[in-house]
């Protein structure tokens, strides 16, 4: 893919006050892990996850948008990343803006930042924008899909655990694919494991994505979401959920054992330590249970001293 880059900022700190602050109003789990990472993946990590972020709120739009407009606000942000510049995001986000998607100010803010983070963007290395346009754009693709399967009133009812699986990959595998694209990128203690990354980067995001259904399932569904095939049996998820994460910690620990950078290891490793204790506690408890603070902090504490005293990070998680 040929990208137009004739607006690259000479600056490559360009923004980061800005992009950390929109993080953190539009995420608070990686608002916690993404710093963890080491330069240059940080930044372009940021960055991508902002990208991932504009797509989902189009993507999550069910209430103020009808379905044709949310399918056109895809459409045009993929096609927008494989020629992107300043002048075509300020025309494209003065259109979406105006009649806003979503009421969230978080990502209301986002999405009007657009061209300051296609800015950004715009300023990571090529290798990095070829990686992280080709994700955002699959991702896109396949989220129009999947609007384009609800109903005239934006609900959308997947019918089987191969939908679900299939929703999972659009929203969240893909961005597993993606972070081992970044992860790899010139690292040559990674490149020999870089199959064997890739062989699970998919399970991973869907394993935090299933965590996440089952976690809100209750509120999804007053919204138009119906992400639990009415067909199938709760534990089944649940089932998968838990094989899907320990496929994430193998991840977690391949990249320990070859060398990779602590940060990466720290990133990587949190939210499954945060999924699998989510997890647990919407079993017992039901939809809607969360971790208290307490308890991620407690959790990022025996992260960081097993990741420091060189023990497997997620070894007393997944045994």
């Amino acid at each position: 893919m040929n990208l137009e880059r004739p607006q690259k900022h000479p600056d490559p700190a360009f923004g980061d006050e800005l992009l950390q602050d929109l993080l953190v109003k539009t995420s608070r789990t990686f608002a916690l892990s993404i710093p963890e990472l080491p330069d240059p993946t940080f930044r372009e990590v940021r960055i991508a996850y902002l990208l991932f972020r504009i797509a989902d709120t189009f993507e999550d739009a069910t209430v103020l948008w009808s379905r044709e407009q949310r399918l056109a606000a895809l459409n045009e942000f993929a096609e927008l990343l494989r020629a992107p510049t300043v002048e075509r995001t300020e025309r494209l986000t003065a259109r979406w803006i105006e009649r806003p998607p979503i009421d969230h100010p978080g990502y209301l803010e986002l999405l009007g930042r657009t061209p300051e983070v296609i800015r950004a963007f715009l300023g990571l290395s090529d290798a990095a924008q070829r990686a992280i346009s080709r994700h955002t754009i699959r991702t896109s693709e396949l989220m129009a899909g999947f609007v384009e399967y609800t109903d005239e009133q934006g609900v959308l009812r997947l019918d089987g655990l191969a939908r679900l699986r299939e929703y999972c990959y659009a929203v969240a595998g893909i961005v597993g694919e993606m972070l081992t694209d970044l992860f790899v990128l010139e690292r040559a203690e990674l490149e020999p494991i870089g199959s064997y990354l890739r062989e699970r980067a998919a399970l991973f995001g869907e394993g935090l994505q299933l965590v996440n259904i089952l976690k809100d399932s209750a509120t999804d569904a007053t919204e138009g979401r119906n992400y639990l095939p009415s067909g199938v049996d709760r534990a089944e998820v649940f089932e998968l959920a838990r094989n899907d994460l320990e496929a994430a910690a193998e991840y977690c620990r391949a990249i320990q054992s070859a060398g990779g950078p602590d940060g990466i290891v720290a990133f990587t490793a949190l939210p499954v330590e945060l999924a699998w204790a989510t997890l647990d506690k919407v079993e017992r408890k039901g939809p809607g249970s969360k971790i208290t603070r307490t308890e991620v902090f407690l959790l990022h504490r025996r992260m960081h001293k097993a990741i420091a005293k060189r023990r497997p990070v997620l070894a007393d998680v997944t045994s």
